[in-house]
């Protein structure tokens, strides 16, 4: 009797676990579920955004091949931001209200994440955001899968003092991000021991730097920290190599180039310099080897990975999780259950912290070699916890 009560109890539980499942697809439409993918093809941006959607793009493809989520194919809204912060917000306004997506994947720039920023917190909806940044900030409303500035920033400049020497040069780009950064770059230099010889910024699609060199090769700094981005990348370092400068003379320590951008700057332009991130298309791990293959398949094989392009991927494996684990797409309930989450991606282990909803990640520094890939030549022992306000930095209160 009570074996007969207990297979009773059990099909009632799976066809009350199968309608919730119909239920969930059915809202979305035919069986499936829209999400939204927001990022530059256009603009001073697109060579380095391109990428990350395409490894969203691939994630999307095999997750959709091995069933889907909760039993729903992913449905890709896809959007320009043309580069700019304003097309970011209106593209993101539309996703969420035209076209109804359960969350959205995108952005580079700080100014382009803060623009979505606004517009995911008025509609409660998820933003998740693959690329590394300068901190000062934990929205509900989005899910950071890069660095903040514990994780790639401060062990990055504490390494430039202690192997170059303490007179630092800092170029950037002129916004939020690199303006930031350098802010708290300065108050580690003054902690350091160390000083800032110049400090400039120029627009983001700024193409000369004949003056800045000039200006470098006269101040003679130990060490450049660049927080350049997008295509002035190309422009300065082709601009530095052709007026006879290596990373000999003046080493460059960069945030924003990965292997992606190494290829359209040129690896005879970058090579010798320093970059800091969390992953490295090099890394020997089987799940990066299967990453790295399967991207090359499908983009060719002279396609590069890099940090931003790896933390893309991750960003879709992840929600994907997160909603399996609620059972559900509502916002509130996939936002929980990311929290604590953990996922093996190609660079490891990741966890997703439950108080701000950064990554646990392990940072890594390296050296661009000939052939324009990444040696490592430094890495944390273990996955470091995010701390976005340094508030566990004494030189920091106050920023």
């Amino acid at each position: 009797m009570k074996k007969s009560r207990f297979i009773y109890i059990s099909i009632l539980f799976v066809l009350f676990a199968s309608t919730l499942l119909l239920i969930s697809c059915k809202k979305e439409s035919e069986n499936t579920v829209k999400i939204g993918l927001l990022h530059s093809t256009t603009g001073s941006m697109a060579f380095s955004e391109q990428s990350v959607l395409n490894a969203e793009l691939m994630a999307i493809d095999e997750i959709n091949k091995a069933g889907g989520v909760l039993g729903c194919q992913i449905q890709v809204i896809q959007e320009n931001g043309e580069s700019d912060p304003t097309v970011f917000a209106k593209k993101a306004e539309k996703l969420i209200t035209e076209d109804k997506v359960v969350s959205i994947f995108g952005c580079w720039t700080s100014d382009s994440r803060k623009a979505v920023k606004n517009v995911v917190e008025e509609h409660y909806n998820l933003l998740w955001y693959p690329v590394q940044y300068e901190g000062m900030e934990a929205s509900p409303n989005i899910m950071y899968m890069g660095a903040c500035p514990n994780q790639q920033v401060v062990p990055a400049v504490d390494f430039c003092v202690k192997t170059f020497g303490k007179r630092v040069y800092l170029l950037g780009s002129d916004y939020s991000f690199p303006q930031i950064a350098n802010k708290i770059i300065k108050a580690q230099l003054k902690e350091l021991g160390a000083v800032c010889v110049q400090e400039k910024y120029v627009p983001l699609d700024e193409t000369q730097f004949h003056s800045i060199i000039s200006d470098i090769k006269q101040l003679k700094p130990d060490v450049i920290i660049n927080t350049l981005n997008g295509d002035s990348n190309i422009s300065f370092f082709t601009q530095f190599n052709n007026m006879g400068l290596t990373a000999k003379d003046y080493p460059i320590m960069s945030f924003s180039i990965a292997e992606n951008e190494i290829a359209e700057i040129g690896v005879e332009n970058v090579k010798g310099h320093y970059v800091s991130w969390n992953y490295f298309e090099t890394l020997e791990t089987s799940k990066n080897m299967r990453f790295v293959s399967m991207y090359r398949q499908i983009y060719g094989e002279d396609a590069h990975v890099g940090d931003p392009v790896e933390a893309g991927y991750l960003a879709v494996y992840l929600w994907a999780a997160a909603c399996e684990k609620a059972g559900s797409f509502d916002i509130e309930a996939v936002r929980i259950a990311s929290k604590d989450l953990r996922f093996i991606g190609p660079e490891g282990m990741v966890t997703i912290e439950h108080s701000n909803q950064h990554l646990n990640k392990v940072i890594r520094i390296g050296q661009v070699n000939s052939k324009g890939q990444i040696t490592q030549i430094w890495a944390s022992d273990e996955p470091v916890r995010p701390d976005p306000y340094l508030s566990t930095y004494a030189w920091a209160r106050g920023l």
